[in-house]
């Protein structure tokens, strides 16, 4: 089963308690899993682990990642989920701090890359795949602006620019979040926090979905749209006047992992999830949406993905990023969170 945030009431009939809260799973064959995985990628990979595993039903709870991972600490006194999956890493370290997680090494953990795997024996968690930022530019509308194409971070706060940007909030998107906490290690806390102060005088809003600003400047309601690699080169296979940028001075990335709610009444089918997670099969799955995946599989390029993408993505720190989110998202809030979106 698969809903987002305007189905799932409508869906988890007999699941729902009067208070609209989700009864937490207790039967076998039966999972309830939290993700912020992009709607569209979460269809296609919960379409994969269906084939794979008819015996075992899936509600999926989906929404963004601040929503989500606020849901869970609300609910921490009384979990609802019994597993996560495609949730941001800084906020599951945020998660497993406080002692959410069960530990489990997946079968086939071995093969992913270092920057995938939780440095504990067993894991609590693992990195699946990473997703990155770069500049969505309609070329079109850049035309017939007379707006040049950006290169930089940089140039995005020169005057020209003014009113023609859209990029996620951070706190409601794990997109928005990496962009953030990636200027923060690129340039150091004073001089980031003077970018965005000089960048947010070109922004017309922050949206709550990290894919939205590159629909937005395909659609060309605008030029620029801070968002996804991935999304970008989609868009511009399919026909969108898109070029996608990589600024030079490094981009910041996140990783989407898993994890088992130590909470869970059905291990064995979480267990079952989470070593489908790491298999080859669903690598494959997430190398054909995504920019970077856990371990590499014989898949083509994604077509129109930029060949500097991993050579400018910074080193990033994790676990500086969950220890200190709380703070930089009140920092950002109380700058620049009057532009947000009004939330539908």
């Amino acid at each position: 089963m698969f809903v987002n945030k305007n189905q799932w009431s409508k869906v988890f009939v007999g699941m729902l308690l009067s208070t609209g809260f989700l009864v937490n799973s207790v039967t076998a064959g039966e999972l309830t899993i939290y993700s912020s995985v992009e709607s569209d990628n979460l269809k296609i990979f919960s379409e994969n682990f269906a084939k794979a595993h008819p015996s075992i039903k899936v509600n999926w709870v989906r929404d963004s990642t601040g929503v989500i991972q606020a849901r869970v600490i609300a609910e921490k006194d009384n979990p609802r989920n019994d597993v996560f999956f495609g949730h941001a890493a800084t906020d599951l370290l945020a998660l497993d701090q406080m002692g959410m997680f069960l530990p489990y090494s997946p079968q086939g953990v071995d093969k992913l890359d270092a920057r995938f795997r939780d440095k504990k024996s067993p894991p609590t968690w693992t990195g699946l795949w990473g997703f990155a930022a770069a500049i969505c530019f309609n070329t079109i509308e850049a035309q017939k602006r007379n707006i040049p194409e950006p290169k930089t971070w940089a140039d995005l706060t020169k005057p020209i620019y003014k009113g023609q940007i859209t990029m996620p909030n951070p706190i409601s998107s794990g997109t928005g979040f990496l962009n953030v906490a990636g200027w923060i290690q690129i340039m150091g806390q004073e001089k980031a926090w003077a970018f965005m102060e000089q960048l947010n005088e070109n922004i017309v809003s922050y949206t709550h979905s990290g894919s939205k600003p590159c629909n937005q400047a395909a659609a060309g309601e605008y030029v620029v749209g801070i968002s996804l690699p991935g999304r970008a080169a989609d868009l511009k296979s399919k026909g969108a006047p898109i070029a996608v940028v990589i600024p030079e001075e490094g981009i910041g990335w996140e990783m989407q992992g898993v994890a088992i709610m130590k909470s869970t009444n059905n291990q064995a089918d979480a267990k079952t999830f989470v070593d489908w997670a790491v298999s080859q099969g669903a690598m494959e799955s997430y190398a054909s949406r995504v920019e970077i995946v856990g371990f590499p599989v014989n898949m083509p390029p994604k077509e129109n993905m930029p060949a500097e993408l991993t050579k400018l993505m910074i080193d990033n720190d994790f676990a500086w990023a969950a220890q200190n989110k709380v703070q930089i998202l009140d920092e950002w809030r109380k700058r620049f969170d009057v532009k947000t979106e009004p939330k539908k």
